[in-house]
C-alpha cells in the first residue's frame, strides 16, 4: 500500500503558434508558443502588427494584466497531468468549469485494490495520527476487496466479465475514503488557469489544493512566464507556501 503526501504536476500539451503568413507581427524578443498566440490576438484586435511601441512579448503581455483584458489569454491552451491528490481534492478542483475538462481515473473500471491514499497534509507529521489514519485506510481498503470479492461472487451469473467487473467494483468503491488517490487529466485555457490559480493559491484554500495549485502554478511559469509573471509564491506564517496575484481577475 502506497501513501502520498504531495501532488505531482506534468505537462502534457502546450499550444503550437502558427503565424499566418499573410498577417505576420513584428516580433520583439524571446516568447513561447502561448505567448506568441496571446500577444497576436491582442495585436489583431487593434490591428498594430507593426509593433508601433516596440515592445517584446514579455512587455506587451505584461501590459495586457496591467488593463486586464484578459480574453486574449483564452486562446492558449496547457494541459497537465495531475497525480498524487486525493478524491476530496479532485471534488473541489473539479468546480472550476468555465475554460476547463477534466478526464479522471474511473473506480468503476479500474481495481483499486492496491490504490495509494493521500495523507492530508493537517495529519503529516503526528506519529499518532498517522499510525490511526493509516490503520483506517487500510482497513477501508480491505473491506474494498473483500466486497468485491463478494460481489463477482454475485454476479457469477454475467457472462461478460468485463461487465461483471464493472458491476463489482462500482458497487465496492462506495467503501473508498476521500483520500483515495485519484490521476486527472486537466486542460483549460490561460485565463481560466489565472481564476483557478487566485483562488487555489491563498491562505484560505485548503492546504491539498494549494500544493496542487503550486505544482500546477510551477510547470506554467516555466512554460510561459509572461502569462504568469505577476504570481508570487511566498512563504506564509505558518510556513507553509501560498501565492498570490499580483493582477486581480484578469
Amino acid at each position: 500500500m502506497e501513501f502520498i503526501r504531495q501532488p505531482t504536476v506534468t505537462l502534457m500539451a502546450r499550444p503550437q503558434f502558427v503565424e499566418p503568413p499573410h498577417l505576420r507581427v513584428q516580433w520583439k524578443g524571446e516568447a513561447s508558443d502561448g505567448e506568441r498566440v496571446a500577444e497576436y490576438a491582442g495585436r489583431l484586435c487593434y490591428m498594430s502588427q507593426a509593433n508601433p511601441a516596440g515592445r517584446s512579448t514579455a512587455e506587451y503581455l505584461q501590459n495586457i494584466l496591467r488593463q486586464g483584458h484578459g480574453s486574449v489569454f483564452e486562446h492558449a491552451v496547457y494541459v497537465l497531468l495531475v497525480e498524487g491528490i486525493s478524491r476530496s481534492c479532485s471534488h473541489e478542483l473539479v468546480r472550476h468549469r468555465a475554460g476547463f475538462g477534466y478526464s479522471q481515473l474511473s473506480q468503476r473500471y479500474v481495481d483499486e485494490s492496491h490504490a495509494a491514499f493521500v495523507m492530508p497534509p493537517a495529519i503529516q507529521g503526528d506519529p499518532a495520527l498517522e499510525e490511526r489514519w493509516t490503520e483506517q485506510v487500510t482497513a477501508a481498503q480491505g473491506a474494498y476487496v473483500a466486497a468485491v470479492q463478494g460481489l463477482m461472487t454475485k454476479y457469477a451469473g454475467v457472462d461478460d466479465r468485463t461487465h461483471r467487473r464493472k458491476l463489482a467494483r462500482e458497487a465496492a468503491r462506495s467503501v473508498l475514503p476521500n483520500a483515495t488517490e485519484v490521476k486527472i487529466v486537466v486542460s483549460a485555457n490561460v485565463r481560466a488557469w489565472r481564476t483557478m490559480l487566485e483562488l487555489r493559491l491563498g491562505e484560505g484554500a485548503e492546504l491539498e489544493i494549494r500544493r496542487m495549485a503550486l505544482g500546477c502554478l510551477r510547470v506554467l511559469q516555466q512554460e510561459a512566464p509572461a502569462l504568469f509573471a505577476d504570481i508570487e509564491i511566498y512563504r506564509a506564517e505558518d510556513g507553509t507556501e501560498a501565492g498570490r496575484v499580483g493582477y486581480h481577475k484578469v
